[in-house]
C-alpha cells in the first residue's frame, strides 16, 4: 500500500517541473517571436504579431524594438487599370504595407476587377450603369425599404405630387452621397416625373447594394464605394457626357458636378435651369462664381436653410460623430482632450455629444460670435498651436483648407486620433504624409496608422473625409428633413416662371423651410396651435406663414 504523503510530493515535483517546462518554453516563443519582429527581412504583419503575444504570455519583458516596414511606394494620384484593381483589394492582406497600396481599400466585395472593367446588364436590359455589383440590388432594395419607414415625409410630398408630375420634362444629373436615404429621394424625384443620373460626391460613402438597386430600377448610376480619384471624375464625366440626353438641373453636394460641368462642358452649362446645393463647400463655390459674374444660372442654397442647418447640421453629426468615432477606434472618450475645429452648427453637434461623454472639449474659431457662443456653452476657446502636444482627438468641420497642418501633426502625441466631419477632404493636410519617410498602416477599413520614423503614430480616420459617411452611417429621420428640401428646391426652380429667379445664389423660400418642418411634425404627434385673427392681425402675419422674417436667427 503507498504512502499518501510521498504521492503528494511527487506530484508537487512533477507540477513544480512541468510549469518550469513551460516557463521556459514560452520564453522561448516569445524570444522567436521578438526576434522575427525585429528582423527586416520578416514578413510577419503586426495581426500575426498581436495573435502570438495574446495566445503565448511572456514571462520577462522582451525589450528589443518592433521595427516597421521599410518599404515604399511612389504614391500615384491617377492610377492605372492594375492600380484601380490594387485600391479595392481585401484588407486581409498585409496591414503593414505602406501609403501607396493600403490608401484606398474597401471591404464591400471580395471581387477585386474595378467596375470600370466590368460589363453589366439590369435585368431590363440596360448597361447604362457602372456599380460594383449589379447582383447585390435585391438586398438594396430592402435597404431602402428599411429607409423609407423613417422618411414618412418624403414619402407623404411623393404621394400628394405624383399625380401632378411637377418635374415633367426634367432631367436632373445629381452628385450626392449614395445612401438607402438618398435612394428614397432619387425615387421621389423619378415618381414626380424627373429622369435622373447620379454620381457619388465622396469615394467611400457608397452603399454598393444602393447602387445596385437603383441602377435596375432604371436610374444611372455610376459609383461605387472605394472610388480612386481618377474614377471620381470619370463617373461624374459619364454622367453628364450621355449621347441623346442633356441635363437641365443639377443636384450638387460640394460643388465637384457644377465645377465639372463648368469647366468641361460649357455650352451644357448654360443651358441648365437651376442647380441645388446643399454643402458649405459648394455654396462657397457658388457665391464666388456668382461674384466673379460667372455664374450663369439661378441656384438654390440649401445649405443655408433653417431645415438643414439647424437638423442635419446640428442634431445629424451630434449623433452620427459618436457612430463613426465608436466604429473606427473602440476608444473610450470620458475624459480624453478634443479639439473641435469650428463652432458652427456641426461643431455645436459634435461638442455637445463629446461633452455629454465626459471628454474635456476646446474649441478653435475664427469667428468671435461663434467663438462667444462656445464661451457661453463652457468650452474653451484656444489656438491650436498652444494645446497640439497634450490633445488626444482633433475633429475638423469648418469648410476650409489646412486647418491641421502637417507641423502640426508632427508635434502630435503617439496615439492622437485626427478626423474630419466637414464636407472636403481638405481641412486637414493628408497630402503632406505621403512621404516616404512616414509609414502607412490599415489597421481596418478606413483606419490608417500613419507612422513617423521614431514610431509615433497617428491615427487618421477615412484619409480625412467625411467620417461620419464614410465610417458609419447617419440618422434616417434627418436625412429626410434635408431630402424633402432638396425635393421642394428642384420642383422651385424648375418650375418658376421666367423673370423670377436671376443668375445669383438664393435661399430657400421661409414659407417653404416651414412647410418642410410641418410634414415632419406628424412623426411625433406634435400639434400646432392656431393665430386668432386678431392675434394675426396683431403680429402683422399671415395666420398661415410665414410666421418669421428673413432675418430671423433661430
Amino acid at each position: 500500500m503507498s504512502d499518501p504523503a510521498v504521492e503528494v510530493k511527487l506530484e508537487v515535483k512533477l507540477e513544480v517541473k512541468q510549469a518550469s517546462k513551460e516557463v521556459k518554453e514560452s520564453e522561448n516563443v516569445a524570444e522567436k517571436y521578438s526576434a522575427m519582429t525585429v528582423s527586416k527581412n520578416s514578413e510577419m504583419n503586426i495581426g500575426d504579431l498581436s495573435s502570438a503575444f495574446s495566445a503565448v504570455p511572456t514571462h520577462k519583458p522582451v525589450k528589443k524594438q518592433i521595427q516597421f516596414v521599410e518599404d515604399k511606394q511612389e504614391f500615384s494620384r491617377f492610377p492605372t487599370k492594375a492600380g484601380r484593381r490594387s485600391l479595392s483589394r481585401s484588407i486581409s492582406q498585409s496591414s503593414t504595407d505602406s501609403y501607396g497600396s493600403a490608401a484606398s481599400y474597401t471591404d464591400s466585395s471580395d471581387d477585386e476587377t474595378s467596375p470600370r472593367d466590368k460589363t453589366q446588364v439590369n435585368s431590363k436590359g440596360s448597361s447604362d450603369f457602372c456599380v460594383k455589383n449589379i447582383k447585390q440590388a435585391e438586398f438594396g432594395r430592402r435597404e431602402i425599404e428599411i429607409a423609407e419607414q423613417d422618411m414618412t415625409a418624403l414619402i407623404s410630398l411623393r404621394k400628394r405630387a405624383q399625380s401632378e408630375k411637377p418635374l415633367a420634362g426634367a432631367k436632373i444629373v445629381g452628385c450626392t452621397h449614395i445612401t438607402a436615404q438618398t435612394a428614397v429621394l432619387i425615387e421621389t424625384l423619378v415618381a414626380l416625373g424627373a429622369q435622373c443620373r447620379w454620381t457619388a460626391c465622396n469615394i467611400y460613402s457608397t452603399q454598393n447594394e444602393v447602387a445596385a438597386a437603383l441602377s435596375e430600377t432604371g436610374v444611372a448610376v455610376f459609383a461605387w464605394k472605394g472610388e480612386s480619384e481618377n474614377d471620381f471624375w470619370w463617373c461624374i464625366d459619364r454622367c453628364v457626357n450621355n449621347e441623346g440626353w442633356q441635363p437641365n438641373m443639377i443636384l450638387d453636394d460640394g460643388g465637384d458636378l457644377t465645377h465639372w460641368m463648368y469647366k468641361k462642358y460649357p455650352n451644357v452649362f448654360k443651358k441648365i435651369r437651376g442647380i441645388v446645393e446643399e454643402s458649405v463647400t459648394g455654396v462657397h463655390r457658388l457665391y464666388q462664381l456668382s461674384k466673379a459674374g460667372k455664374l450663369c444660372v439661378p441656384a438654390m442654397n440649401v445649405n443655408d436653410s433653417v431645415t438643414k442647418q439647424k437638423f442635419d447640421n446640428l442634431y445629424c453629426c451630434r449623433e452620427s460623430i459618436l457612430d463613426g468615432l465608436k466604429r473606427t477606434t473602440d476608444v473610450m472618450f470620458g475624459g480624453k482632450q478634443v479639439v473641435i475645429c469650428g463652432y458652427g452648427e456641426v461643431g455645436k453637434g459634435c461638442c455637445a455629444a463629446l461633452k455629454a461623454l465626459g471628454s474635456v472639449v476646446s474649441i478653435t474659431e475664427i469667428d468671435p460670435i461663434c467663438a462667444l457662443q462656445a464661451c457661453m456653452d463652457g468650452f474653451r476657446v484656444v489656438k491650436l498651436n498652444e494645446v497640439i502636444r497634450q490633445v488626444d482627438v482633433i475633429i475638423t468641420c469648418t469648410g476650409n483648407k489646412n486647418v491641421v497642418t502637417r507641423d502640426q501633426l508632427d508635434r502630435m502625441k503617439n496615439g492622437s486620433i485626427v478626423c474630419n466631419m466637414g464636407h472636403s477632404n481638405t481641412e486637414i493636410d493628408v497630402a503632406s504624409l505621403r512621404t516616404p519617410e512616414l509609414t502607412w498602416e490599415r489597421v481596418r477599413s478606413q483606419v490608417d496608422h500613419v507612422i513617423w520614423p521614431d514610431g509615433k503614430r497617428v491615427i487618421l480616420l477615412a484619409e480625412g473625409r467625411l467620417l461620419n459617411l464614410s465610417c458609419s452611417t447617419v440618422p434616417t429621420f434627418v436625412l429626410s428633413i434635408t431630402a424633402t428640401t432638396q425635393a421642394l428646391a428642384l420642383i422651385e426652380l424648375y418650375n418658376a416662371p421666367d423673370g423670377r429667379y436671376k443668375q445669383d445664389v438664393y435661399l430657400l423660400p421661409k414659407k417653404m423651410d416651414e412647410y418642410v418642418a410641418s410634414l415632419h411634425l406628424t412623426t411625433f404627434d406634435a400639434h400646432l396651435t392656431e393665430l386668432s385673427d386678431d392675434q394675426a392681425k396683431y403680429l402683422g402675419l399671415n395666420k398661415n406663414g410665414p410666421f418669421k422674417p428673413n432675418y430671423y436667427r433661430y
